[in-house]
C-alpha cells in the first residue's frame, strides 16, 4: 500500500551520476516527479542540494545527521544507494526521521569476487614488480628478471593456486561467491570467524579469525564496514601472519590499517597486497601512506585499484534495475525486505 502521506509530485535529486548512470525513471500513476541530477556533490554542497527533496539517489557520499537536520531536509522521506553499503549514511539519524533507506545489494556480486582474483594473480605473481623492472630497462643490465616473480627479495617462490589456503573474511554475497571461485582453481578455502568471536560461537564449517589468518597463505577481505571490523587487520594481525602470504582487500576503506600493511610489506612480513579501497577516499598520497611518492615506485608487491572492483557492464544494469524496483516499491509499499536499511 502506497504512503499516504507522500505528496503526489515528488522531487527527486541525484547528486553522483559520474558515478552511476541514471535509467529513465518512472513513477506508478498518479505520482509524477521532477528530476535534479548533478555529477558530482562536494560534502559541504549536500545539504543544501537535498534541501527541497522527497528522494535522494546517492552512491558514496556522506549523508551526515546534520543534513538529516528537519530543519534541513524537512521533505526527505528515502534515501536510494546505489551501492551494496550503507556505511556513509548515518541510519540512525533516519530511523529517528523515519527516512526510509534503501540499498542495492547482490548488483555487483559477480565484478567483484572477479576483481578480487585479478588482484590476487597480480600480486602471487608479482607483475607489478616485475613490469616496473622492465620498463626500466633492467633486464639486460641484470641478465635475469626472474627474481622479481619471487617474494621476499627472491627467497619464496611464487605459490599455484593448489598450494594455497585461501581464507575468506566476510561470508555475504561477494564472499560466497569468491570461495566458489577460488574452490575452480583448486585452492583450500576456509571461511574465518568474527574477530574476538568465542570459540564456542564459531558457526561450524569456519575457522576462529586468528587462526584462519595465521594459516592462510592468501587471505581476501569482504567483509562490510562497521566499527567491529575497523582496523580488523592492523600490526598485530601482521606479525602473525606468513612471510609468503598474500592480502586481498575489496571490503571498504578502514578494515585494513594502512600504515601497517605499508609496514608489513617493507618489512617482508607478507608478501604482497592487491588493494582497491581506502580509509579516506577519493585518495591520495596526501591521505594514504599507500600512495606517498616514496612508496609508489619503490619496487614493492602492492597492485592498487581507486575502489573500482564493482565497474562491469553487468554491475550497471543491475544498479538500473534494483534503483528503480526500489522507487517504486517504496511508493506502493513494497520493498525487498533485504534493501532496507532504515
Amino acid at each position: 500500500m502506497a504512503d499516504a502521506t507522500l505528496p503526489q509530485h515528488l522531487h527527486i535529486v541525484a547528486l553522483q551520476t559520474e558515478l552511476t548512470d541514471l535509467p529513465k525513471i518512472s513513477l506508478p500513476a498518479p505520482y509524477t516527479f521532477s528530476l535534479t541530477k548533478y555529477v558530482t556533490t562536494p560534502i559541504g554542497q549536500v545539504a543544501e542540494r537535498l534541501r527541497d527533496a522527497d528522494i535522494a539517489i546517492i552512491t558514496t557520499v556522506p549523508i551526515r545527521a546534520d543534513t538529516l537536520d528537519p530543519a534541513v531536509t524537512n521533505k526527505l522521506k528515502l534515501i536510494c544507494a546505489v551501492a551494496s553499503g550503507t556505511d556513509t549514511i548515518d541510519l540512525a539519524a533516519c530511523r529517528a526521521r523515519g527516512i526510509r533507506v534503501l540499498n542495492n545489494p547482490a548488483c555487483n556480486i559477480d565484478a567483484v569476487a572477479e576483481h578480487a582474483l585479478a588482484l590476487y594473480f597480480a600480486a602471487r605473481r608479482s607483475i607489478l614488480p616485475s613490469m616496473m623492472a622492465l620498463t626500466a630497462n633492467e633486464w639486460p643490465q641484470r641478465g635475469t628478471l626472474i627474481k622479481t616473480a619471487e617474494h621476499a627479495n627472491g627467497t619464496l617462490p611464487a605459490r599455484r593456486c593448489a598450494a594455497e589456503t585461501a581464507v575468506v573474511v566476510g561470508y555475504g554475497g561477494v564472499g560466497k561467491r569468491l570461495v566458489e571461485l577460488l574452490r575452480m582453481l583448486g585452492m583450500n578455502v576456509v571461511v574465518a570467524g568474527r574477530k574476538g568471536q568465542a570459540a564456542a560461537d564459531v558457526p561450524t564449517g569456519r575457522v576462529a579469525f586468528d587462526e584462519a589468518i595465521m594459516t592462510a597463505t592468501a587471505l581476501f577481505l569482504c567483509c562490510p564496514r562497521t566499527p567491529d571490523t575497523l582496523d580488523l587487520l592492523s600490526t598485530a594481525e601482521f606479525a602473525t601472519m606468513q612471510p609468503d602470504s598474500i592480502l586481498v582487500n575489496v571490503s571498504r576503506g578502514g578494515i585494513v590499517d594502512e600504515t601497517a600493511l605499508l609496514v608489513a610489506l617493507q618489512t617482508n612480513q607478507i608478501a604482497g597486497a592487491g588493494v582497491d579501497v581506502f580509509a579516506q577516499e577519493p585518495a591520495s598520497s596526501e591521505t594514504s601512506p599507500l600512495l606517498a611518492p616514496d612508496v609508489v615506485g619503490a619496487g614493492l608487491n602492492l597492485v592498487m585499484t581507486p575502489h573500482t572492483a564493482w565497474v562491469s557492464a553487468q554491475t550497471n544494469a543491475n544498479n538500473a534495475r534494483v534503483l528503480l524496483e526500489n522507487l517504486n516499491g517504496f511508493i506502493n509499499g513494497k520493498m525487498e525486505e533485504e534493501r532496507i536499511k532504515a
